[in-house]
């Protein structure tokens, strides 16, 4: 694995545990040349998957695009971590069982939508406005107002 820091190739494995929903190992690497600590995860990938953009442009699903997006939403809000990791991980886990390779975009916002909308209805409203594409406050206000109170577990 390459240090972050100085890119040497090599680094030392100093500790290695699952994560709290056991979806992945989390390892503590060291750098051989600079010394510098970081922390890689690994995780099971079943297939490849292709998101098939709105203009039909493809590309591989990245798990990173999608845990940024839900934590943008999820920024500053009572959530357990845990609870959006495993939003995240049943997602993806979703999307490579399925048996198709290819899935479309909107298809993923539409999980992630049914996904907030169970975990937290602010969170919900903020990818709401970004997924539909909000362009005025009428557009949040009409939204909100179909929207109930999601209650807390």
């Amino acid at each position: 694995m390459r240090c972050p820091f100085c890119t040497h190739e090599d680094s030392q494995v100093k500790d290695s545990r699952p994560t709290e929903d056991g979806a992945a190992i989390r390892r503590r690497r060291q750098c051989e040349a600079c010394a510098a600590r970081f922390t890689t995860f690994e995780r099971i990938q079943l297939r490849e998957v292709w998101v098939v953009k709105s203009e039909g442009r493809k590309e591989a699903f990245e798990r990173d695009k999608l845990t940024r997006s839900i934590g943008i939403a999820c920024r500053k809000r009572p959530i357990d971590p845990a609870r959006i990791e495993k939003l995240i991980s049943g997602i993806q886990r979703q999307l490579e069982t399925s048996g198709d390779g290819e899935v479309a975009a909107q298809a993923i916002g539409q999980m992630v939508m049914e996904g907030l909308k169970r975990l937290d209805s602010v969170a919900y409203i903020r990818f709401a406005s970004v997924y539909k594409d909000f362009t005025e406050a009428k557009d949040f206000e009409e939204f909100a107002g179909t929207v109930k109170e999601v209650g807390r577990e």
